[in-house]
Parts: structure tokens; C-alpha cells; sequence
């Protein structure tokens, strides 16, 4: 089956800079189902572009990007030492620090960068020193990404620190019910907030309850995608309902970040597990719905640098994320309310 999305359009004033694309076609296949998640895959008919972003993930494990603390709770430094650019997104967690940061939007950072502002928001509440041995002037690592839709939202609608430490507490609570932790000794939760900070989403998600709970997930999914050059996103449903969708540019940048996409969509799953019920798998022309109708909500954009632009949708029913690089899309991330 086909949907046919129509890119963002901007601003006249930058119609010169930023002209449109023409509509691209998508095909989208599944459900691919484990308990009450189902994968849907997107692939673009044309192939997708020609892009070489490497992810925060990689060139943080490679040494390439550093990400230093600045000691202030919402914005950090961060430095690519390669001549690759890398693409960032929004939601991406960085590890260590004072405190874990979540990174606000969509970024590209450019080769040999030198010390880059970039806007985080803190998905740790209480902790401002250094962790254990972890460095306490840099972030050590980028394995994972924030998955809850309603923290998502917090983040890059609301643009509310308040609401995004709300929503860890929320999720950290959810998935303490929703894994063997619930009941286990030291009282609901002992297992899925780390005595080291109890309040660190990441830590949450490295927690023994929540790692096990993921992994059936991450298993039984983890090959959907295997084979299929074509495919440049996901979406998924939980309990029967659409979440949330993420497309990229290219099949190249998608099989980079599908890891992550994979564990967070397993991590939404568990959070929002119904136990003892059973739900039928959502359908493709409900994932089509979501990339159709987010395009017809209100527009508003912004000016990230010379080079990235944000433009985001919203109607009563769908949101829309999209990060530009110059006069092309990089990513777009579908959010149903």
C-alpha cells in the first residue's frame, strides 16, 4: 500500500534557500508483532538520497565527538574532532556528566566543528557532581534515546524542563510496575531506580527489570528489518494504537539509528503494558493516517543555524518534527496524541 507525503514547506522569505521537494511516495509494510507491540516498516519507492550523516552514537563510541559539561542544567558544549558531519536527534540521551542530558531537537554538527552550544534538556533530577568513575567534564556515552511518547512531547513541544523531569518520574514509575521490580524487595521500583541516582532515566533503562523486559522484544523484532535496502523508517503501535513514526532521509541513516528506534519502541512497550489483555495488531492505513493528517496541521519554524532548520506541524490529533539540512529533509518524527 502507498502514502504519499508532501514535504514541509517554510517561510516565502527562504523559499530561495529552502525550496520544497516534491512529494515523495512511501510504501509501508507489516504489522511486525511481539505481545503488544507492532512494527511497521516505511520504504521509500525512489531510494532515498545520497546522504552520509554518522549518529551522536557511533562517533561518541569512535572518539569523534565530544560532548563537554558546561554546568548549565539546559545547554552543553559539544565538539565533532572528524571530518564527517554527524546528525543528532532530538531525544538522544548523553550519559555522565553532572547530570544525564536528553538533547532538545534535531542537530547536524559540522567536520572539525571546534566547541558547538547545543540545547539539552536534564533527564536526572538532584544530582549535579561527578557518578562513580564516570567523567564528570564530559559525557561518556549516547546508547539510547528518550522513547515515552509523553516525554517527547514534554521535550520538544512543551519545551518545558519541569514537564520532562515529570514525565522520567511518570515512565520510571510505569516500568517499575510493568517489570519484576513491582513487589520486589525494598518496595516497588527498588530495581529500576539506581541507588546511584534514582532519578536518572538512563539508569532506569540499564536497570536488570527493564533490560529484560526489552530484550524479549529486541529479540523476537530485531531482524524485521534485515535484507530490506529500501526501508528509511519505522513506526510502531502499542496496545493496538499508533504511537509515533520516525523517517530519514536515507536507508543509510535509518539502519544507523534503528537500534536505538528498536529499544525505545520496546521501552514504550513495557511502559505501557496492560497486563492480562490482548490487543489486535494496528493496521497499515492507521500508519498511514499518521503520515497523512500530521501535514495538515499548523506550521511554525525556526532557524537552528546557517545550515539546520526545525520545522514542526501540529494539529489536534498529530504532531510533526522536521529537521532540514539546507534545502533537504534529514528527518521527520511523527507523533500521534
Amino acid at each position: 500500500m502507498l502514502v504519499r507525503i508532501a514535504s514541509l514547506s517554510v517561510p516565502l522569505v527562504c523559499t530561495v534557500l529552502l525550496a520544497a521537494d516534491p512529494p515523495v511516495e512511501f510504501r509501508v509494510s507489516g504489522p511486525y508483532t511481539h505481545d503488544n507491540l507492532s512494527l511497521f516498516l516505511i520504504h521509500s519507492l525512489s531510494g532515498g538520497k545520497a546522504t552520509h550523516y554518522l549518529t551522536l552514537k557511533d562517533a561518541m563510541a569512535q572518539k569523534k565527538v565530544v560532548v563537554h559539561e558546561t554546568k548549565n542544567v539546559n545547554e552543553l558544549a559539544i565538539e565533532n574532532l572528524s571530518d564527517q558531519d554527524v546528525f543528532i536527534q532530538g531525544g538522544d540521551i548523553v550519559k555522565g556528566g553532572a547530570q544525564d542530558r536528553m538533547l532538545s531537537n534535531d542537530f547536524v554538527l559540522a567536520p572539525r566543528s571546534g566547541k558547538v552550544p547545543i540545547s539539552v534538556f536534564c533527564v536526572e533530577h538532584g544530582r549535579w557532581s561527578q557518578r562513580g568513575a564516570e567523567p564528570a567534564r564530559q559525557f561518556a556515552s549516547s546508547a539510547d534515546m528518550a522513547g515515552a511518547k509523553n516525554l517527547k512531547i514534554a521535550a520538544q513541544a512543551n519545551k518545558s524542563q519541569t514537564d520532562v523531569w515529570n514525565e522520567v518520574a511518570k515512565t520510571q514509575g510505569a516500568l517499575a510496575a510493568n517489570t519484576r521490580a513491582a513487589g520486589a524487595g525494598g518496595g516497588v521500583g527498588s530495581g529500576v531506580r539506581a541507588p546511584a541516582s534514582p532519578s536518572s532515566y538512563q539508569l532506569s533503562l540499564e536497570s536488570q527489570p527493564v533490560a529484560e523486559a526489552v530484550e524479549g522484544y529486541v529479540k523476537a523484532l530485531n531482524g524485521v528489518a534485515a535484507g530490506k535496502a529500501d526501508v528509511v523508517g519505522l513506526a510502531f503501535a502499542v496496545n493496538g494504537e499508533v504511537n509515533s513514526a520516525d523517517v530519514y532521509s536515507s536507508p543509510e541513516l535509518f539502519a544507523a539509528m534503528w537500534p536505538k528506534l528498536l529499544k525505545s519502541s520496546a521501552v514504550e512497550a513495557v511502559r505501557l503494558l496492560e497486563k492480562g489483555k490482548s490487543f489486535p495488531p494496528s493496521s497499515v492505513s492507521a500508519v498511514q493516517a499518521l503520515l497523512r493528517d500530521a501535514e495538515a496541521g499548523k506550521e511554525s519554524a525556526v532557524d537552528i543555524n546557517r545550515r539546520v532548520k526545525l520545522v514542526s506541524r501540529e494539529s489536534d490529533q498529530e504532531m510533526l518534527f522536521e529537521s532540514r539540512d539546507g534545502a533537504g529533509w534529514i528527518h521527520r518524527n511523527y507523533i500521534k496524541k
